[in-house]
C-alpha cells in the first residue's frame, strides 16, 4: 500500500515550535529534503503539470527554493535563475523591495537571467505572507518574462500568501497546506 502524496509529505516535514520566535510554528523541510523518497515525489508533483510543455527557466528564491527549483529545472530541462538577497550576485543585477512579517527587504536577480516572452516557473519551499514571492514575481515581470506559476510545496492559508499571487494574476500550487502559523 502506497500512502498518499501528503501523507508522505506531512510525515517528512518537521514542525519547530516558537521559531524563530514565540507562537510560530516552523514547517522545516531540511527532514523532507533528506528523505529520498519524500524530496523524490515533492519534486516529480511539483514537475507534473508542466512535463512536455516549453518552461525556459525555473526561478528560486534563496535559499530552499536553490534546491528544490534546480531539481525541478533538471526535470524540465529548463534554466535555472537564482533570486537572492541584495549584494550576493556578481554581475548586473536589477533588484525590487518587498514586505516581511517585520519589514522591509530586497532582492535581485542577474539583469541577463531571463528574457522578455521567457516562460518561467517560480518555485520556493513555503508560501506564508507572499512578501517574498510578490517581490519575486515584480521583479520578473519587470524584465518582461511570463510567470507560468508560482508552486511551493507548503501553503499556510491563514498568512494569506496564496491569495495574494492569485490577485497578482499568477496560477499558485502547493503540495500540502498546514493550518496555523
Amino acid at each position: 500500500m502506497t500512502s498518499s502524496l501528503e501523507d508522505t509529505l506531512r510525515a517528512a516535514i518537521r514542525t519547530i515550535p516558537d521559531y524563530p520566535r514565540p507562537g510560530i510554528l516552523f514547517r522545516d523541510i531540511t527532514t523532507l529534503l533528506g528523505n529520498a523518497r519524500a524530496f523524490r515525489r515533492a519534486v516529480d508533483e511539483l514537475v507534473h503539470p508542466w512535463a512536455g510543455s516549453k518552461i525556459d527557466k525555473i526561478a528560486g528564491m534563496e535559499a530552499r527554493g536553490f534546491i528544490l527549483g534546480g531539481a525541478v529545472a533538471h526535470q524540465l530541462s529548463a534554466g535555472f535563475v537564482p533570486i537572492r538577497k541584495k549584494g550576493k550576485l556578481p554581475h548586473e543585477t536589477v533588484r525590487v523591495a518587498y514586505s516581511l512579517e517585520y519589514g522591509l527587504d530586497e532582492m535581485e536577480m542577474h539583469r541577463d537571467a531571463v528574457a522578455p516572452g521567457e516562460k518561467v516557473i517560480l518555485v520556493d519551499d513555503l508560501i506564508a505572507t507572499g512578501g517574498t514571492a510578490e517581490g519575486a514575481v515584480k521583479l520578473i515581470r519587470q524584465m518582461g518574462a511570463e510567470i507560468v506559476s508560482a508552486c511551493f510545496v507548503i501553503d499556510l492559508p491563514d498568512l494569506g500568501g496564496r491569495a495574494k499571487l492569485e490577485a497578482l494574476g499568477i496560477s499558485v500550487r502547493t503540495l500540502v497546506s498546514f493550518e496555523g502559523h
